[in-house]
């Protein structure tokens, strides 16, 4: 196929050294009031390639990527790929149990972070971490600190400095075959998984979206805020880079921040989840915003209402595309197209991309006809290579056949165009993120107070669904929500941190003694507060 023909023999380092090269002075960055041009990255990122080979990283180490959206986080993913060494893309707001887990997992030789981002002091961090990282031998941080104390530490900008105009061995790259990034996902155990993906498997998905959002060069695309997730690296950096657009890097905390920036850089695409959308809407009718220069909004991350998607088509974009996304297929696996009815647009998540197959299947396997409800599976270049070093769990998701089998629920129409229906896992989307309740039942029952939990999702008009935590105490306990919200917030990440919890005396149950869960969904979902 067409796509598949143009990515062939690509690798993420010589996509940017094309385009570094036909386009050295288009802008490929915008932060903090400035543009870095693709030329620019190109030579920051050689730069940085040759100081971290001074240092002894080599093909097929893995470089810790901890930081927030910023032009570093460029600069590092593609000196990564100049290398030919394998990114860990970390969430810079993980605890320090859960960044300690990864990077001892992924044993990563070398982590690029932030001095100090979202409150926490990284250095002191990695003080306290090291000692148990072995593998970790090098920090490099982004920042102002003198770090002449440890000889281990080193400042961003002077590694920089030390490998401009120096020579590297470089690597030659099997695309298909060598992997580019470990993207780490909760399984459905709640443990972090790291998905192996490979240049092409990225290149993919990246093209992919691209051409659905028929990119020009001429885009400005903002409302990527989270760089290490995969959509951030797939259809956020790589495909503007493919493009050959712009990219708006912000933290996306505030909606009239996010607004104020598409309306003054006339911003052309919006990519975003649901709640940053419904956060955005309800910005506008508190301020409106000149919002004309938007020509596409593109929904992914968690359900989307028809309701939702023509408010944005009506107040924020003439033109509303919704995707469906998959960490272990590199991102989009399907997306609607602007030449797609409005029907289409607003009631499915389009089509598979170029290349990519879908079907649907019954519990033992077999796959259904059209207009059946069933588990969706994937094939095509986008899909993992496998989770790192778990090779039991990726002969589990992936078939025989090669077939990703990806837990959510879903349909296709007699006309190709994918539905999606619910979760075959058990999962709460909140906000984008995924969230195992084992792993919050467990942090629940580890409390002195509590007897027995389950964690629901409630349907929330912001949040996608909320976290809400029901729970028994022990007879004769007194424990408040507070506490264990406090108590949840010590170990789990904040998007894990239940946003109600109810206490009840005992849970509904089956005849052979499981919790209902569904009727405790009930239960909470008619008590839910839209302002939690």
């Amino acid at each position: 196929m067409a796509l598949i023909e143009r990515l062939e023999g690509q690798s993420v380092a010589s996509v940017l050294r094309t385009r570094a090269t036909t386009d050295p002075g288009r802008a490929f960055l915008h932060h903090a009031g400035e543009a870095v041009t693709y030329a620019e990255v190109e030579s920051s990122s050689e730069s940085l390639a040759a100081g971290l080979a001074q240092l002894g990283v080599e093909p097929g180490d893995r470089v810790a990527l901890i930081l927030p959206p910023c032009p570093e986080f460029v600069v590092g993913l593609f000196a990564a790929a100049k290398l030919g060494a394998v990114i860990v893309p970390l969430d810079p707001r993980l605890t320090p149990t859960e960044l300690q887990y990864t990077l001892r997992h992924s044993e990563a030789v070398a982590a690029v972070t932030a001095e100090s981002a979202y409150g926490v002091d990284f250095l002191q961090l990695f003080e306290d971490l090291l000692v148990g990282l072995p593998a970790l031998q090098y920090l490099v941080t982004v920042g102002e600190e003198d770090l002449w104390y440890d000889d281990r530490i080193f400042q961003y900008e002077d590694l920089v400095s030390a490998g401009a105009g120096r020579d590297f061995q470089g690597s030659e790259v099997d695309p298909s075959d060598d992997a580019f990034a470990l993207v780490y996902t909760s399984g459905t155990t709640g443990k972090p998984k790291g998905v192996e993906l490979s240049h092409r498997n990225l290149l993919f998905a990246a093209g992919g979206t691209a051409a659905a959002l028929e990119r020009s060069a001429d885009d400005r695309i903002t409302g990527v805020s989270a760089l290490f997730h995969v959509f951030g690296l797939g259809p956020g950096i790589l495909s503007t880079l493919m493009a050959g657009a712009s990219l708006l890097l912000e933290d996306g905390a505030d909606p009239g921040r996010r607004l104020e920036r598409v309306e003054s850089a006339e911003a052309t695409v919006h990519y975003g989840v649901p709640t940053t959308f419904l956060e955005e809407l309800r910005e506008q009718e508190r301020e409106p915003r000149d919002l004309r220069s938007l020509r596409v909004a593109l929904v992914a991350g968690a359900p989307t209402s028809d309701e939702l998607v023509e408010r944005i088509r009506s107040e924020l974009a003439g033109t509303v595309l919704v995707a469906y996304s998959v960490t272990e297929a590199s991102s989009t696996v399907c997306v609607s197209r602007p030449d797609h009815t409005a029907e289409k647009r607003a009631f499915t998540v389009g089509v598979p991309l170029e290349g990519t197959e879908v079907r649907i299947l019954e519990r033992d396997g077999v796959e259904l006809p059209v207009e059946s409800v069933g588990e969706i599976a994937v094939r095509g270049p986008g899909v993992m290579l496998g989770y790192y070093r778990q090779p039991t769990d990726t002969r589990a998701a992936v078939d025989p056949e090669g077939f990703l089998h990806t837990g959510d629920l879903g349909m296709v129409d007699e006309e190709g165009f994918v539905h999606l229906v619910g979760r075959k896992k058990d999962v709460i989307i909140r906000s984008g993120f995924t969230i195992h309740p084992r792993e919050v039942e467990s942090r629940l029952d580890a409390h002195p107070a509590v007897q027995e939990s389950a964690v629901v999702g409630v349907s929330h008009p912001i949040l996608g669904e909320a976290v809400c935590a029901c729970v028994v105490p022990i007879e004769g306990a007194i424990v408040t929500d507070v506490e264990l919200e406090t108590w949840c917030r010590d170990t789990l990440a904040a998007a894990k941190v239940p946003d109600r919890v109810r206490f009840f005396d005992a849970f509904p149950r089956t005849g052979t003694g499981t919790i209902r869960r569904v009727e405790l969904a009930r239960l909470v979902q008619a008590e839910v507060d839209p302002a939690i």
